[in-house]
């Protein structure tokens, strides 16, 4: 875990301990707040419209009640 005082005046040091595959654990005053690591590659492309057909929005998706007031903003 590095702290973000450490984290800024090293970050050449952080990002080639990413590059070799470690991840770093950023903190803002000794609480985690982020990750820095590798990227991990993909296993297969993306394509798009993979799950068409494997995937229901229901008709009223779009639609906002009374109910989702409350739950998004309180009562």
């Amino acid at each position: 875990m590095v702290n973000v005082y450490e984290a800024k005046s090293s970050f050449s040091r952080l990002l080639s301990r990413a590059e070799a595959g470690e991840t770093v654990v950023l903190a803002r005053n000794g609480r985690p707040v982020a990750q820095l690591g590798p990227i991990v590659a993909r296993t297969r492309p993306v394509v798009f419209g993979d799950l068409r057909g494997r995937v229901r929005i229901g008709d009223d998706f779009d639609e906002w009640s009374g109910q989702d007031e409350v739950d998004w903003y309180g009562a």
